[in-house]
């Protein structure tokens, strides 16, 4: 599980946590999310996650980002003594989540490239089409976010070379 951060405006310190996939050339993280959608169908764009006959979770693929390493850290997901009750839960749940996605995990490259072809080739439904993020567009803010952190690492190797005796 890698954690981003959130690209949803006003939620940028909140954790985007979720599994990291390839769709096209791309690395996406397709989020994970609480069992609150108990109602719905499984679709194009969503899966429920079991642990036996339980719902434990849901993969938003509509709601999936690319991402890349300088933005992607790694979810300690093993319960430790200092963690609170919520904590443990929360840690128990995302190694039965984890273990599901490993379990399932060609069958969910394919429903996510498969989403990612309709979104970005243009051939989906109107309603698909507004539940699911621009793919295209976030791969292109993601490009710039990625040339601004290099920009930033040229300058910081420059600075230091100009300071050596």
């Amino acid at each position: 599980m890698l954690c981003p951060s959130s690209p949803q405006i006003s939620k940028e310190k909140r954790p985007f946590v979720g599994i990291i996939i390839v769709c096209g050339t791309e690395k996406y993280c397709v989020p994970l999310s609480s069992p609150k959608h108990a109602s719905m169908k499984n679709d194009v764009d969503f899966t429920k996650i079991y642990d036996g006959d339980k719902l434990i979770g849901v993969l938003n693929f509509n709601n999936m980002i690319p991402v890349d390493e300088p933005f992607i850290r790694p979810l300690n997901i093993k319960p430790s003594p200092s963690d609170n009750a919520n904590t443990i839960h929360y840690k128990k749940m995302s190694v039965k989540q984890l273990t599901y996605c490993q379990r399932n995990q060609e069958a969910i490259v394919r429903k996510a490239n498969k989403l990612y072809e309709m979104i970005t080739s243009g051939k989906t439904s109107g309603l698909l089409k507004r539940r699911c993020y621009d793919f295209s567009k976030l791969e292109t803010i993601l490009k710039k976010k990625l040339n601004a952190v290099i920009s930033i690492i040229w300058e910081v190797i420059h600075l230091f070379l100009q300071s050596e005796p």
